[in-house]
């Protein structure tokens, strides 16, 4: 620190230490006693050293200050990054549609008993914080930082307006294509026979599942999402996600074992019944031969498994990953990589503890522990 300080002032150090060899010559030349010389140099040098060592504390507090600010900057930063890492591993909060919106990932530091934590505010607060400027220079640099602030805030709020306005437009769209969708299922119905009938109205069902994806996706994270928290009777759930894809287990000639589970959960239906839904799509995709066995084990923990082809250890870890596919995806080339990222992000929204075990050509087990759930009914 001392050495920035003595390179930030060299040319004041320069200019006193000339004036002082100037004085010296003077009184050299005009053979003055030495011990008058002296005096006046140790004069000099005395208050020279309490001017300098004076500014020099200040330099040394403004440092520190600004520091300060910037390993809270730096803290916030990093802290926001490994938040979003670890909500991206976990399924945490931020979806694929977070890249259209700027995050405020600057931080305070507070201290509580000798720790340290961090917590995030605008980076406008930083600069009321800030020491004051004591110099022209300074004046126009913090004047630089206020402008990059505005412009930083401005886009901002023109990057929150198109997110806003993006989420809006797919929602409408998505709610928009139901209408076809429901047309083409009743001119369906209608059709009893023809040998593509059912295959067509299985794409059809596929069809609206991805529908409802994409619906899910985006209520993730909106202000309104609708959760009706309520005792459930999980049967009823169960049912009407087997139901749906009843005409799956027909055409693959696969074997369903499921008894009446007699549990109800505090839950929400349709999200839950998505996350059911999911999971036994999932199944069925890989499923070939063989079948799925729903169960319930105590105390509340609904167990989907099925005798597919299983999933690679390596794999295993970052199945609830956005956008991982794994080596099944891969093969499949259609897999997107989001159903079990919304799984697990819708559950730990409504308390619930998701997981997957696995063993390559023996299978999948997927567990969702409902008993944990810490919600308050409506």
């Amino acid at each position: 620190m001392l050495r920035s300080y003595l390179k930030l002032h060299r040319k004041g150090i320069a200019a006193a230490v000339l004036f002082g060899v100037i004085a010296a010559v003077i009184f050299a030349l005009y053979q003055l006693p030495v011990s008058a010389v002296a005096y006046v140099a140790a004069l000099w040098a005395f208050f020279g050293m309490i001017i300098l060592g004076l500014d020099y504390g200040k330099f040394c507090l403004k440092h520190r200050e600004l520091s300060r600010w910037l390993n809270i900057l730096n803290a916030g930063l990093e802290g926001a990054r490994g938040d979003g890492r670890k909500r991206e591993r976990e399924g945490g909060e931020g979806t694929g549609l977070d890249a259209g919106r700027t995050q405020n990932a600057w931080g305070s530091v507070s201290e509580s008993g000798g720790q340290q934590s961090v917590q995030v505010f605008d980076p406008d607060v930083i600069l009321e914080h800030l020491p004051a400027p004591s110099g022209l220079l300074e004046e126009d640099y913090q004047e630089l930082l206020n402008l990059l602030c505005r412009e930083r805030r401005e886009l901002r709020e023109e990057m929150e307006q198109r997110y806003r306005e993006m989420i809006d437009y797919y929602t409408v769209w998505a709610h928009q294509i139901k209408t076809p969708i429901a047309a083409m299922r009743l001119m369906l119905q209608e059709e009893q026979t023809g040998t593509n009938i059912r295959a067509l109205r299985e794409e059809l069902r596929r069809i609206e599942q991805y529908v409802e994806m994409v619906l899910c996706y985006l209520r993730l994270d909106s202000n309104s999402t609708d959760y009706v928290i309520r005792e459930y009777d999980l049967d009823e759930i169960v049912k009407q996600a087997v139901r749906r894809h009843a005409t799956t287990f027909i055409q693959k000639k696969l074997r369903l074992e499921y008894e009446p589970l007699d549990a109800r959960v505090v839950t929400d239906e349709k999200w839950l019944l998505f996350v059911i839904e999911q999971v036994l799509s999932n199944a069925l995709k890989y499923t070939d031969e063989g079948g799925i066995a729903i169960t319930l084990e105590a105390p509340k923990t609904l167990c989907i498994r099925d005798t597919g082809i299983g999933i690679a250890p390596e794999d295993l870890p970052r199945v609830f990953e956005k956008g991982y596919t794994g080596d099944n995806g891969r093969s499949d080339k259609k897999a997107s990589g989001i159903g079990m990222y919304l799984c697990s992000r819708i559950c730990a929204n409504l308390g619930h503890g998701i997981s997957v075990d696995s063993t390559p050509g023996q299978g999948t087990e997927v567990r969702i522990d409902l008993k944990n759930a810490e919600l308050e009914i409506e």
